[in-house]
């Protein structure tokens, strides 16, 4: 099948030819001509396999006899949460709408408001944006919904993981009811699913790859070390293999300056990025990394889903992730498009739950290398699957009762004048509270 097939105007189908693609990815097969019927989509499929343009394209391909959109609204908007995913697909938006009289934009936070504002002023047909930036926009006036036409969630899984759930109800809650759903993710959680009850309706379901599996094409490798001798295994890779482009995932941002600063002294360059860096900060530490002026890049999660190199080699897992789908994400961003990969994961003999949950989400035993001159002292324990245990149904909850003490249970942190001296209303709270991760 050719991307001749699929519906696409002739404009679109130019941008590919130029883009150099020829076939189109199985996400791009089944998605592309489900979002030109204009009907609600849910899309799962692997990172890197092309899901950014099973919606842009037909969406620019819609747009292109559209009228334009009117000062300050706009007619499609897509929902990113991170910046560096919202530049990502800003850049294949520019690309492939190149040869169409389209205004497009995109809007983060960590730069300025104003030229943000000036720009959505003449009318935006398609904004990419994350959800906090464009609340901000809402609350000065700067954005209206009233023309919009197609909301697309991207990466929602990761958007309720950093806790942007509160936001895109209030987004929800401003747009049209009549328009069209789509959310592509790499899993369909059942979390997702909730959400997906407040959004989509009667949707065309797609998924290309089983549940929260990785790759075929990229190689993945434990390497047992001792966590004192992490950055000297790490240079000893970078040297022996001769590694000129390496993306390398820190589990905080203090670790990744750490160890930036440490293979720049072994003067192997190296940037960090994460939440701490400013937005210039971490655009010119991309750029020269995918221009390779950079061979290793530290990063913090933010990164697991903003960066696009269609060849990047190789990833290090230098530390473990917290949450066992970010490795499905970070491991994602080498073997994209088809090409081949590698993945390599440090694993200390503290590691063992980690690894067990990462296993145990992929479905397979990741295989372990020693590295001679780097042996741990302690034996780094082989995993064995845990077995999946089946979920129970969720208990109804019980109804609550009225009056004084349900107004306490309302109050920030269950404070009031009729909340039990025990305690026990403020910790049923804290709960209930959702959990919110700061984005890195």
């Amino acid at each position: 099948m050719s991307f001749n097939t699929l519906g696409l105007s002739d404009p679109i189908l130019k941008a590919i030819e130029e883009k150099g693609y020829t076939e189109p990815s199985p996400i791009q097969r089944e998605g592309i001509p489900a979002v030109l019927s204009g009907k609600d989509v849910m899309a799962a499929a692997q990172t890197g396999t092309g899901k950014t343009a099973a919606f842009t394209l037909p969406i620019l391909s819609m747009f292109e006899s559209k009228q334009r959109a009117k000062p300050n609204h706009i007619k499609a908007l897509i929902l990113t949460p991170t910046r560096e995913l919202a530049a990502q697909i800003d850049e294949n938006i520019a690309f492939y709408g190149k040869h169409l009289n389209l205004r497009t934009h995109v809007v983060f936070g960590g730069v300025k408001i104003n030229p943000q504002m000036m720009k959505l002023r003449k009318g935006i047909d398609i904004l990419v944006a994350t959800p906090g930036r464009l609340l901000d926009l809402f609350q000065q006036n700067a954005v209206k919904f009233s023309q919009l036409e197609i909301l697309v969630l991207d990466e929602a899984d990761r958007m309720l993981d950093m806790g942007f759930i509160h936001d895109i109800k209030k987004i929800l809650a401003l747009l049209p009811k009549q328009r069209q759903n789509l959310l592509f993710s790499a899993t369909f959680s059942d979390d997702i699913r909730e959400l997906a009850k407040r959004i989509v309706n009667d949707p065309v379901e797609i998924s290309v790859n089983p549940k929260n599996s990785t790759a075929k094409r990229v190689e993945q490798v434990l390497i047992p070390v001792d966590k004192t001798n992490k950055n000297a295994l790490l240079s000893h890779l970078i040297e022996t293999n001769n590694w000129q482009q390496v993306l390398v995932f820190c589990r905080t941002k203090h670790g990744a300056d750490r160890l930036a600063k440490h293979l720049n002294k072994k003067n192997i360059t190296a940037s960090a990025i994460h939440g701490n860096k400013s937005q210039g900060a971490r655009t010119r530490a991309l750029a020269d990394f995918k221009a390779g002026e950079i061979r290793v890049l530290a990063a913090t999660d933010i990164a697991a889903r903003g960066i696009d190199i269609s060849e990047l080699p190789q990833i290090v897992n230098f530390d473990l992730p917290n949450v066992a789908e970010d490795y499905v994400h970070r491991i994602g961003r080498t073997g994209r498009a088809g090409a081949a990969g590698h993945a390599y994961s440090f694993a200390t003999v503290e590691d063992k739950k980690p690894i067990s949950d990462i296993q145990s989400l992929i479905s397979q035993i990741i295989p372990q290398e020693i590295i001679p001159g780097f042996e741990p002292s302690a034996k780094v324990p082989e995993v064995a699957l845990k077995a999946q245990k089946p979920k129970r149904p969720k208990k109804p909850k019980q109804p609550q009762q009225g009056g004084a003490a349900n107004d306490a249970q309302k109050r920030p942190n269950g404070t009031g004048a009729n909340t039990p001296n025990n305690g026990n209303a403020k910790r049923a709270n804290q709960k209930r509270r959702p959990r919110r991760i700061t984005p890195q």
